[in-house]
């Protein structure tokens, strides 16, 4: 059962080596993720699921690796301590660059309140796929808590890696809000073509969140919203 989610963008850039100079250009959204993350200790889960996207889907055990050596930093994060045993059911054994993202916050955090598992979301995962993993998920353990990392439109200004679209700050705008709200309606009505075409990378992975959350009642805060580099940019706490 679903307890408590953390919403975080997972830009190579969040981590401040890989920004180099550029770092303290997202030093708030940093603040606001650490912020997200106490939330989910503080529900004193069982279980963490971090979910991120990536272009296959796949299941990492706590203690796997992931490396920013592809942006150019010798630096190595790992899912969580290493476990005494692992669980078997893993696909992946090098973690995607949005878990190893995660991978960093937590470190960051110095997490210890919960075992660790992994998810990739394929990025064209169906909505009503995306509703079974999701469903699947919150029913992994008593008290589930989710780190779930994407970004929203990539296409907000002329300089955007997506380049302008005028319809990615009304996007963007209902991301906003539904993550305010915890509304998970409004995820899951999420319109994965547009989402793609306006490369929201967190479609898949905000839609998973919504339907582990579903009924539950949780209440949402939003934390941060922005568009640094063109690209939505979001940070909530649901609980």
């Amino acid at each position: 059962m679903l307890v408590a989610a953390a919403v975080c963008p997972a830009p190579p850039l969040l981590v401040p080596q890989v920004a180099a100079g550029a770092a303290e250009e997202l030093a708030a959204a940093r603040t606001a993720c650490s912020d997200a993350l106490a939330v989910l200790a503080a529900s004193r889960p069982d279980l963490l699921v971090v979910i991120g996207s990536s272009p296959e889907g796949g299941a990492y055990d706590q203690g796997t690796r992931g490396s920013f050596a592809g942006f150019g930093v010798d630096l190595t994060v790992r899912l969580g301590p290493e476990p005494e045993e692992r669980s078997g059911h893993a696909t992946g054994t090098e973690l995607p660059p949005s878990l190893a993202v995660g991978a960093w916050l937590l470190e960051q955090a110095r997490w210890a309140a919960a075992p660790i598992a992994g998810v990739a979301v394929a990025e064209g995962l169906e909505p009503d796929a995306c509703a079974l993993l999701g469903a699947d998920l919150a029913a992994s353990g008593a008290r589930v808590a989710m780190l779930v990392l994407g970004e929203g439109s990539a296409c907000r200004t002329l300089k955007a890696p997506g380049y302008l679209d005028a319809r990615a700050e009304g996007f963007d705008a209902g991301i906003g809000r539904a993550l305010a709200a915890a509304d998970t309606e409004a995820l899951a009505a999420l319109d994965p073509v547009l989402a793609r075409e306006l490369q929201a990378a967190g479609r898949a992975p905000w839609q998973v969140l919504a339907a582990a959350a579903a009924g539950r009642g949780l209440s949402g805060r939003l934390l941060y919203e922005d568009a640094p580099y063109g690209v939505g940019y979001f940070v909530a706490a649901w609980s």
